[in-house]
């Protein structure tokens, strides 16, 4: 690590308020901890080079915390860390180092896959040439935007085992680079939570204040890790070029450079779904003219036709031609070119999530992640201290069928049911706040245009209440999601660990079910309900469907898709805006606040001067314990708006891209600038995200045939011109569309009351029914054409999902599984390896022999690790 340099970059650090508070405005007069001899038996740290980890504490003189942090750090000391002390006032920091017999120790029992050496006749191989088959096409086609090889040279590919000391012979630990800065932190890490009450919970009740790695570096300071990737990676102006992520691995870990690898693979991915998505739009712009709808509804006849109001009493009559430009808007998206786009944007969604798990497999083994289970991980610390103070629960110990270990264990049926019943109980209730937020901005909706009759003239017009006012109601809803969003957080996470999961993978796949089950609700629902269910049971003028005595908004003569559009582009655009600003300009504000009390004396300056890299970053935002759970859940929200609703608003894709190719960079800017240095993390790949992924795309697939289908002109159009238009053109269709309705049948209380029309017989509206003045029985029902429209939309939507379905099908037949090349290439590992360990165990072997030990190695040993590589590589393989 760089941390020796002189240069500080403190103008450019974040200073969090909190812990402002706690270091900063602090009484002077206290009592120092008691000295402890960490460095007791060990060599004292001499050089920041050294220290791997920091604990800071404030010593406020509460005798009970000191004696607990003596206990914690006798307890480090026990584990073989070293420890170095340090007090400035009276702010204090335990800096922390592993020894190689620490690294070894736990690399075996956290089984690591480490590097092994080099086979003699083995020709050297680097990264760049061995993954370049695993690499999708489009990174090729990107050869312009690859890194500077001077600044990221290509590295040697290394054969990988899981660390064993029986073995050590295969691994050169004496090599000051075979434990990297991520492995070293992640191990420590691992002591930190299992030792005494755990790490996270004494910094919860203010033993220590934080715990945290060190930057390598600052920024600013040439030769370090973090102001190369802060350069190269973090700067907007490199938005050209792919993203380092082996560097990103070594520093921040495994998790999140597989997010960021992930994160780039889909916005490569976005530019041929963006690319078909402007060419839609722009055959819809340019046949815009061409329209008969259009044309339809802005002609001399369009201005002659009476339509009924569009709510009781208050609302008069309007004429047609009043929705003329909607109508020419309503044909960029409502075009005979949907149906391709759509069914375009569902094999793309199965074809990117195909290619991604090739891509996370080739990935995954290049950074020695072949054969680890995230369901084998030791119990997380939490779980382990909720059953220690357990005081009803009742706790038995059981031997984990994985591990071989005895570990604490609570009744399936008594208590993990009851508490997932109640959790999950809790999630619903809060799923129906969130449709009831839905459902009253419908009512707003619905009483709006009842009432906005008394603020005059101008606001009676059909352009209002079609687009103003969904408009309106839209920037409402998003309002709601963002609240809603913030309540709903904090709880998920109280559930989730009442519900007492062993593994934390086991916990973060429960919490990420909780919470995008309510973000689906959340975002969608106003969604699904302007897609599927507006318009669709309003009834007609004798006989108004009404809920809470409100009629039913109706759609536009040509069908809601406009108003769709108009919602997914303010929640999807909105939403990406507002979290941007969050992200970005939060930690800003935070600093300058910060800054602004301290210079004007509301607060008393830092008398510490952050010379120190651990009092630097230790004034920098601490990182979350969700991890990286947040970005995650931003993205695939928006890839739920490019997948559900495309058709809709085909511009999506292009939207997503264009905040995707800055989302990496600000980010990269955001974790290397404002926040501490996290705890690296393994993961083989995207995780739990992946199924919902794959999950989003099939229901994509419905989603779209029913939008085609009952939201857009597409059939009703299609059924126009194949049976009742002679010449197979839709002229005339809009008004084929509008039935008719004598003003004499409106139902009591629902005629305009002051209307400017003067002997107004007849009106129109968009249904499908019968003309008055016919028999009784028939007046106002529905007529055959009506029926054979819906027949012709449910066809639609079945031949739609079959064609679509199997064409996808092909897709993942042809793409499913782990690429040849890097099936051979981890069955040749496997290999190599065991063959070195028949070698070295041979060479043992006949040395005892030679040395006249009688107690000969008789190849168990051998035999066994010889089939535990291959079933290892079996399994990932298959």
């Amino acid at each position: 690590m760089f941390l020796n340099g002189n240069r500080s970059d403190f103008s450019a650090d974040i200073v969090p308020l909190e812990m402002n508070e706690r270091i900063i405005s602090m009484e002077q007069d206290h009592y120092p901890d008691p000295p402890l001899d960490v460095n007791a038996g060990h060599e004292s740290l001499k050089v920041e080079d050294d220290v791997d980890f920091v604990l800071a504490y404030v010593d406020n003189g509460n005798s009970s915390q000191a004696m607990k942090r003596r206990m914690f750090e006798k307890c480090l000391l026990d584990q073989g860390l070293k420890l170095e002390n340090e007090l400035n006032g009276h702010l204090g920091f335990v800096k922390i180092y592993a020894t190689e017999e620490v690294l070894c120790r736990y690399s075996e029992i956290m089984k690591l896959r480490m590097p092994i050496k080099q086979l003699p006749d083995e020709p050297v191989i680097e990264e760049s040439d061995m993954f370049d088959d695993a690499k999708s096409w489009f990174t090729k086609l990107f050869s312009f935007a690859q890194l500077d090889p001077s600044k990221f040279p290509p590295t040697e590919y290394q054969l990988a085992a899981e660390y064993s000391r029986d073995k050590d012979y295969l691994f050169d630990t004496k090599d000051k680079n075979f434990f990297p800065a991520h492995i070293r932190v992640m191990i420590i890490d691992f002591i930190l939570e299992r030792e005494s009450e755990g790490i996270q919970h004494l910094c919860g009740s203010g033993v220590y204040c934080a715990a945290y790695p060190l930057h390598d570096g600052t920024t600013k300071q040439k030769g370090s890790a973090r102001a190369l990737l802060y350069e190269e990676w973090g700067a907007t102006s490199k938005w050209l070029k792919v993203q380092p992520l082996n560097a990103i691995r070594e520093y921040f870990g495994i998790s999140f450079a597989m997010y960021f690898a992930w994160l780039g693979f889909y916005t490569y991915m976005l530019i041929p779904a963006s690319i078909a998505g402007l060419l839609f739009f722009f055959y819809g712009l340019l046949t815009m003219t061409s329209n008969h709808l259009a044309q339809d509804a802005c002609g001399t006849w369009a201005k002659d036709t009476i339509m009924c109001p569009l709510c009781d009493k208050t609302c008069d009559y309007w004429r047609l031609n009043e929705t003329c430009q909607l109508t020419r808007l309503t044909h960029l998206f409502d075009n005979p070119a949907m149906v391709y786009y759509a069914a375009f944007m569902s094999v793309w969604s199965v074809l990117y999530l195909e290619l991604w798990k090739r891509r996370a497999a080739a990935l995954s083994y290049q950074w020695g992640m072949v054969g680890w289970d995230r369901t084998s991980e030791h119990s997380r610390p939490q779980y382990l201290s909720t059953l220690a103070n357990a005081k009803i629960i009742k706790v038995k110990e059981k031997v984990n069928p994985i591990t071989k270990e005895k570990e604490p264990h609570v009744s399936f049926w008594k208590v993990r049911v009851p508490a997932t019943f109640i959790s999950f109980s809790v999630v619903i209730l809060l799923i129906s706040v969130a449709l009831a937020a839905v459902f009253a901005v419908v009512l707003y909706r619905m009483a709006s245009i009842t009432t906005i009759s008394i603020f005059g003239r101008e606001l009676d017009s059909a352009n209002y209440k079609i687009i103003t006012l969904p408009a309106i109601a839209a920037g409402m809803n998003l309002a709601c999601i963002l609240v809603l969003n913030y309540i709903y957080d904090w709880l998920a996470v109280y559930l989730t660990e009442m519900e007492l999961w062993r593994t934390q993978a086991e916990f973060d796949d429960s919490l990420t079910l909780k919470i995008y089950l309510f973000q689906f609700i959340n975002y969608y629902a106003s969604i699904f309900y302007v897609a599927f269910l507006k318009g669709k049971f309003v009834g007609y003028p004798k006989k108004y469907n009404k809920i809470m005595g409100y009629r039913q908004e109706e759609c536009a003569p040509g069908g809601c898709l406009m108003e769709l559009s108009i919602q997914l582009a303010i929640i999807m655009v909105g939403k990406q805006a507002v979290y941007t600003v969050m992200e970005m300009v939060l930690p800003i504000l935070y600093k300058y606040w910060a800054l602004i009390r301290i210079h004007t004396g509301i607060k008393q300056k830092d008398p510490i001067v952050p010379r120190s890299p651990w009092i630097r970053d230790l004034k920098l935002l601490d990182w979350s314990p969700r991890g990286l759970y947040d970005e995650y859940l931003e993205m695939v929200i928006q890839f739920g708006f490019i997948t559900l609703f495309v058709v809709a608003f085909p511009l999506a894709p292009f939207f997503a891209l264009a905040n995707n190719v800055f989302e990496m960079r600000l980010d990269a800017t955001k974790f290397l600038r404002h926040y501490r240095r996290p705890v690296p993390r393994r993961a083989t790949d995207i995780g739990i995200w992946g199924q919902i992924l794959d999950g989003l795309a099939r229901i994509s697939v419905i989603t779209n045939g029913f939008i085609i289908a009952f939201s857009s002109t597409f059939i009703p159009r299609l059924v126009y011109m194949s049976s009742v238009q002679p010449n197979g053109t839709d002229i005339g269709f809009l008004n084929h569309s509008l039935a008719v309705f004598a003003t004499k049948d409106f139902a009591e209380g629902a005629a305009p009351l002051n209307s400017i029309f003067d002997n107004v017989t007849t009106c129109r509206y968009t249904e499908y029914r019968n003309p008055p003045h016919l028999d009784d029985d028939l007046s106002y029902k529905r007529p055959s054409i009506y029926w054979h429209i819906l027949a012709a939309r449910l066809a639609f939507v079945v031949i739609f999902q079959n064609i679509v379905g199997l064409v996808t099908m092909a897709v993942q037949w042809c793409l499913s599984g782990v690429p040849r090349k890097l099936r051979d290439q981890i069955k040749r590992e496997a290999f190599l390896t065991e063959e070195l360990i028949i070698k070295r165990e041979a060479e043992r072997a006949r040395n005892k022999l030679n040395s006249g030990d009688d107690k000969v190695d008789d190849g168990y040993h051998n035999l066994r690790e010889r089939r535990n590589l291959q079933s290892s590589s079996e399994r990932y393989v298959e």
